[in-house]
């Protein structure tokens, strides 16, 4: 296990991910993506928090060869091609327990690996696949200030040369998607998302209160893709920072796009188009997108 601090502070982001087909796209939120990883020094790990392992528990993956997992259906073969083959860090399970104590942290050998909400942005963010990747699971039973603590106690990782992602989106409804707006958000979904980036912007060891604002229920059915940004959030706090917008932007009315670092300002490239269109054969209320 290595716990030496290195003079650079990683910086640390949450993307929202969106559709899976964004791993196959050039667009202004995948261009975003790439200018980030081109800008970040070289981590000597990543430690991933996915929307997609929102589990029973907190674990972290501790394989030498995580797989690359296809957690959706309905999509077109070549997504189902994808592979990411970038290696684990096993002793970074010993490491992550240790900074987060007394949070109790579980170390996964074999039930997981690396998700599409890790791939689908790491593809573009860093595509030689060389770099070690371990994921965090999002304990589906704790509240949402437990993981604002949570992320702030990552915060250590920062000086040993762990990049924090977080993968998630901030607006996520999939029963209200409409495939016809790939680039628009219907009016509640740009209220949360905009009150979401005044909290972070301002106060973002507040941010688990914003299941209190009046669209959250809309733009949150389910909390697995919110809670993310919690993790970026506690990361905030404990740094005395506050993150920056990478990118912004809707996809299918009910989806925000938004990604924000900390400790890190990228160039903006943002070509045409949005948000990738939807397979025909996707049913939107229950893909795992």
């Amino acid at each position: 296990m290595s716990e030496q601090t290195t003079d650079t502070v990683m910086p640390a982001a949450f993307i929202g991910h969106g559709n899976p087909m964004n791993a196959l796209e050039v667009n202004r939120y995948t261009a975003a993506w790439r200018e980030f990883g081109r800008a970040v020094p070289r981590p000597r790990a990543i430690l991933v928090v996915s929307a997609h392992w929102y589990i029973g528990a907190t674990a972290v993956t501790a394989m030498p060869r995580p797989p690359t997992i296809h957690d959706f259906y309905g999509f077109p073969q070549q997504l189902f091609d994808v592979r990411y083959p970038a290696p684990g860090l096993p002793e970074l399970a010993d490491e992550i327990s240790d900074v987060v104590h007394p949070t109790w942290v579980g170390a996964d050998v074999d039930s997981w690996g690396i998700d599409h909400g890790t791939w689908s942005v790491l593809t573009h963010a860093f595509p030689e696949a060389d770099i070690p990747v371990v994921q965090l699971s999002i304990n589906a039973f704790k509240p949402l200030d437990y993981h604002l603590d949570l992320g702030a106690r990552l915060a250590p990782l920062r000086e040993r040369g762990v990049l924090v992602v977080a993968s998630g989106n901030v607006v996520h409804n999939l029963s209200g998607v409409d495939p016809r707006l790939t680039d628009e958000g219907f009016d509640w979904a740009q209220r949360f998302d905009d009150a979401a980036r005044e909290m972070m912007r301002d106060t973002p060891t507040e941010a688990a209160r914003l299941d209190g604002h009046r669209d959250y229920q809309l733009a949150v059915p389910t909390p697995d893709h919110f809670i993310p940004l919690l993790y970026l959030a506690g990361l905030a706090g404990s740094a005395g920072t506050r993150p920056e917008v990478l990118v912004d932007g809707y996809a299918y009315g009910s989806l925000s796009m938004t990604a924000y670092t900390l400790g890190l300002t990228c160039g903006r490239e943002e070509p045409a188009p949005g948000a990738p269109a939807l397979p025909s054969e996707v049913p939107a209320d229950s893909a795992n997108i």
